[in-house]
């Protein structure tokens, strides 16, 4: 099993969309075991893989969401016992939904991470709350954990359990600034969370996690949101698009490939993918809660829209290569 967050502190460039599609690509053409843990307050994955109806029950009924997963710890329970997955149909692949009551959580994970950094246990127990729920994945092949714009205390506790992380990044320079910022802060929180470790010594055992410590590393990152223009039957980005997609392989290497990688790849691996602006694909996606390659006519797809559908799948299917190459090589 591997478990991957995928993360920009900058809002608006498509990660929910992206790691869905990923993920219903994985189950769909691949054959593969899928579990999509709804991170982010907001609940953008549980909107999009679920209909109006079906989040309704989840919530008015009070079945299980990520907020369960944080009860026991928050009244001095330990780790919950049990995960309990809802079925997206139409992604094809199980959800543990997120929950509005997350936002909640950040103050008390913000403060038991300075007080298990500090050599506090039980503060660590608490940090390490994701990494717990992780080691009862073990049937799935993949574990995506779509997660907020932000460099919070959530997205810290994801970040400290998975194995890698996926940065999508839109055609702008906010988000060509943005990783920076994410190599400062996961420096950062590396360099506590091993040295806690290191204090604790013996009580590690404790923590009742197997191998806790910093094994998080980068896998890639793509670019979306950009125009384009067709040049002798080639599709290219237009040349706005174009100057600043150049500038992102250089931060990207700066920034995350050579502190945050293990073993050497080419540098080019990391580009894992690109992908243009979908124009009314996604809304259309999100209304028919499905993924952009399984879009039909009932969904609302007329005339020119379905080679958009087919394009897509073709890119995502690409994408999906070169995730499990990467996958595989940096394992």
């Amino acid at each position: 099993m591997h478990s991957i967050a995928v993360f920009n502190n900058k809002g608006g460039v498509g990660k929910t969309t992206f790691l869905c599609n990923l993920a219903a690509s994985l189950s769909y053409h691949k054959g593969m075991k899928v579990l999509v843990v709804d991170a982010d307050p907001q609940c953008n994955a549980t909107q999009y893989m679920f209909g109006l109806p079906r989040i309704s029950e989840i919530y008015d009924d009070n079945e299980f969401t990520l907020l369960d997963v944080m009860k026991p710890l928050s009244q001095g329970k330990g780790y919950v016992e049990e995960l309990i997955v809802t079925e997206s149909p139409r992604f094809n692949v199980d959800v543990i939904p997120g929950d509005p009551g997350m936002s909640l959580e950040e103050d008390r994970l913000a403060t038991d991470w300075v007080q298990g950094t500090g050599g506090d246990i039980r503060g660590l127990r608490t940090s390490f709350v994701f990494a717990q729920l992780l080691s009862q994945c073990e049937d799935y092949d993949f574990v995506f954990f779509d997660m907020g714009p932000s460099l919070g205390s959530i997205n810290r506790a994801v970040l400290v359990a998975t194995d890698f992380f996926i940065v999508p990044m839109s055609t702008d320079i906010f988000s060509v600034k943005a990783v920076e910022n994410i190599s400062h802060s996961l420096s950062n929180w590396k360099k506590k969370l091993v040295r806690a470790i290191d204090d604790i010594g013996d009580g590690v055992s404790d923590l009742e996690i197997d191998n806790p410590g910093w094994n998080l590393q980068f896998l890639g990152y793509l670019t979306q949101q950009y125009l384009t223009k067709t040049i002798r039957g080639k599709k290219q980005p237009v040349n706005a698009f174009e100057k600043i997609i150049k500038e992102i392989p250089k931060e990207i290497n700066k920034r995350l490939v050579t502190p945050f990688t293990e073993k050497p790849r080419p540098k080019s691996s990391f580009a894992i993918g690109s992908i243009p602006l979908l124009n009314s694909l996604v809304p259309l996606a999100q209304t028919g809660n499905c993924p952009i390659f399984d879009l039909k006519s009932k969904d609302g797809v007329v005339g020119a829209h379905f080679s958009k559908v087919r394009e897509y799948g073709e890119i995502i299917e690409g994408i999906c290569e070169k995730f499990l190459t990467q996958c595989e090589a940096l394992a």
